[in-house]
């Protein structure tokens, strides 16, 4: 072999070296960091989770026993009554005897008089009043949560009239006591967009306790339950937490409890209302239920139920969902529709376990 070329080899050998050696403590320095693993390091959730549906419905409460009816004692032999003779009664005992309502007093004219407040009825006091109410307040949903999922999209949006076509997937895990949602849609040169919720199950479903929106920078918003408020990253202003509230996110995945755990409950026209947080600001949302209907995916037909939120805001977004019974309810498609004209349109193609 030349010696020239033989020069050419070790200078190669040695670079190579070096490479693997930069390679080597550049995996050193990751885990020294502990970035994690490469699931991580890409946004996805790693977490405990369970793929089967969970009924999230209180126990029956069970009637206390009525105590036993005491023992008679052994009668006695009474002794002969005395007969006595009735007095004659007169036409107002009799009356009285008949009518267990008690007497007006007549005037002398013949019409009635003031009523003895003693022969009144008495009045309940106001906190049995207050606790019947409370009794006929409407009952609370029966729930049947999710299994875990991977559900992904084919994107088709406008902006500015320009139309793109994307890829885009709603990762859904829970453990039956804590969730994670994650909504990502996605282009290889184009970048993404990711939306993520975290929170807790409880029996009234999911209670969030963090939302964020990411472009390039996350803004996020924050549920403080003991304060009764959320707060958001971007410095807006607080919003008051009401009680069953929701995110952007997660509001997809507990109209799926709601529809699954009772079906029946749930007819068109029936509105829905929810508090819709979002990262900036705190919305109202009434979704307004619409017929079943087949969608026609392509996928093949998926049989679906509609549900619309329209606008109330000049700034406000108008959110169509289709819930699908073959995806426990799960949107199989979503619609995000501007004023402006602008528009992204989910539709599903693929499930999978996480």
């Amino acid at each position: 072999m030349p010696k020239r070329w033989r020069t050419v080899l070790v200078g190669c050998a040695l670079a190579l070296a070096v490479l693997l050696g930069h390679i080597g403590v550049l995996q050193s320095m990751l885990e020294a960091l502990q970035l994690g693993s490469p699931a991580q390091v890409r946004g996805e959730v790693a977490r405990v989770f369970t793929t089967r549906s969970v009924r999230l419905e209180r126990p029956v409460p069970v009637a206390p026993k009525a105590p036993a009816a005491p023992v008679a004692s052994p009668a006695r032999v009474a002794k002969k009554p005395v007969p006595v003779t009735p007095p004659i009664a007169s036409a107002d005992t009799a009356l009285a005897a008949t009518d267990p309502s008690p007497l007006v007093p007549l005037t002398s004219s013949g019409e009635a008089g003031p009523v003895d407040p003693s022969l009144e009825a008495p009045k309940p006091p106001a906190e049995a009043v207050v606790a019947a109410e409370a009794d006929a307040s409407p009952p609370r949903w029966s729930l049947l949560l999710p299994g875990s999922t991977r559900l992904r999209y084919k994107v088709h949006g406008v902006v500015k009239g320009f139309q793109y076509y994307v890829n885009g997937e709603l990762l859904w895990l829970h453990d039956g006591k804590t969730y994670d949602a994650r909504l990502e849609i996605s282009h290889f040169l184009l970048g993404a967009r990711v939306q993520t919720s975290k929170g807790q199950v409880t029996l009234d479903g999911l209670e969030p306790l963090r939302f964020g929106d990411k472009v390039r920078t996350e803004v996020a918003a924050h549920f403080e339950r003991q304060k009764g408020r959320v707060s958001f990253s971007a410095n807006t202003p607080d919003a008051p937490l009401q009680a069953l509230a929701q995110d952007q996110l997660s509001v997809f995945m507990q109209l799926a409890a709601m529809f699954a755990g009772d079906p029946t409950r749930i007819q068109a026209g029936m509105p829905l209302p929810f508090q819709a947080v979002g990262p900036r600001s705190s919305e109202n949302w009434v979704f307004q239920v619409g017929k079943s209907e087949v969608l026609k995916l392509d996928a093949g037909p998926v049989p679906a139920v509609g549900l619309v939120r329209e606008r109330t805001g000049e700034y406000d977004t108008r959110v169509e969902l289709w819930l699908a019974p073959g995806l426990d309810y799960l949107p199989a498609r979503i619609r995000l529709t501007q004023r402006n004209g602008d528009e992204v349109d989910m539709q599903w193609i693929s499930s999978q376990k996480p």
